[in-house]
């Protein structure tokens, strides 16, 4: 039996992204995604206008007549969120933590795939991997994976993507969408996720906070590393202090930045208190134009 309390943040976030995927995402999700090949159909007499090329020989010969042969697109497509629980999710400064961010974000990418009839599961990991659920569809089974992005208690700290990426490897048997979503906060994974989307369809999607570049001017300040639980003390009332910490944040960002390049992916890119619909809408529209 699920609390009540439970239920109603579950049917708050279901309510939300449902209006999101309803008024903004509807019909993008099929357009941005290729169905897993092509089949044949069936055959028809052959129609002005029609590809000579689709003209079937052996029937067209037996019936005296024209037949060309009708494919469909197989378009049951298998997704995979890959998220990332690391103690860095449960930071944030700007209305919502990461976590908070990331749970909408995924409620709304599993009722987006349902709606298009395809199938999704969900795998959640720190630097072990703490959840896994298979891909199916049907909406109740959407309730139940935001109900693992609510209230999972992650037993590990850290992050760790290549142990992540190597479970997708070990579990997932056919061609996969994988929205893989976290701050990147590791090192180590770029051979793992070249390997990776050479086989599935992997889109990076990656979630910071503003206060993780910039801080502010308010005196001394104690900051913890909540994956390594290392502590330092920072004077934010020097500027130079705060220029330097914000130096060696974007040189990290630039080290993760690298890796998407020399991979040719492009992230998309989501901060805390800012809307992530228009980031998902460009991807998708995006993703039909190179289609």
């Amino acid at each position: 039996m699920i609390p009540r309390e439970m239920m109603r943040r579950i049917q708050r976030i279901q309510i939300h992204t449902s209006h999101v995927v309803d008024d903004l995402l509807a019909g993008q999700w099929h357009s941005a995604f290729k169905g897993r090949g092509i089949e044949f159909e069936e055959v028809r007499p052959y129609q002005v206008g029609d590809d000579v090329r689709t003209i079937d020989w052996n029937v067209t010969a037996r019936a005296g007549e024209p037949f060309v042969k009708l494919f469909r697109e197989e378009r049951e497509l298998s997704v995979m969120l890959l998220v990332d629980l690391s103690a860095s999710q449960d930071f944030g400064t700007h209305v919502q933590t990461k976590r908070e961010l990331i749970t909408e974000l995924g409620a709304t990418l599993a009722f987006s795939a349902i709606k298009n009839n395809d199938k999704v599961g969900l795998s959640l990991f720190t630097d072990q991997i703490e959840k896994a659920i298979p891909p199916r569809k049907g909406k109740r089974h959407v309730l139940r994976l935001i109900r693992e992005l609510l209230y999972c208690q992650p037993m590990g700290r850290g992050t760790h993507l290549k142990s992540a990426l190597d479970h997708l490897h070990r579990t997932a048997s056919q061609r996969t969408v994988v929205f893989l979503i976290s701050d990147f906060q590791d090192a180590g994974f770029e051979k793992t996720l070249r390997i990776t989307r050479k086989k599935h369809d992997v889109i990076p999607i990656m979630v910071n906070d503003q206060r993780e570049f910039d801080l502010p001017n308010v005196g001394l300040l104690r900051l913890r590393d909540p994956e390594s639980g290392n502590m330092v003390t920072i004077d934010t009332a020097s500027r130079r202090h705060r220029d330097t910490f914000q130096k060696l944040q974007l040189a990290e960002a630039e080290k993760r930045d690298a890796i998407f390049r020399r991979l040719k992916m492009n992230p998309i890119r989501l901060a805390t208190g800012e809307d992530y619909v228009e980031p998902l809408k460009r991807f998708f529209h995006r993703r039909e134009a190179e289609r």
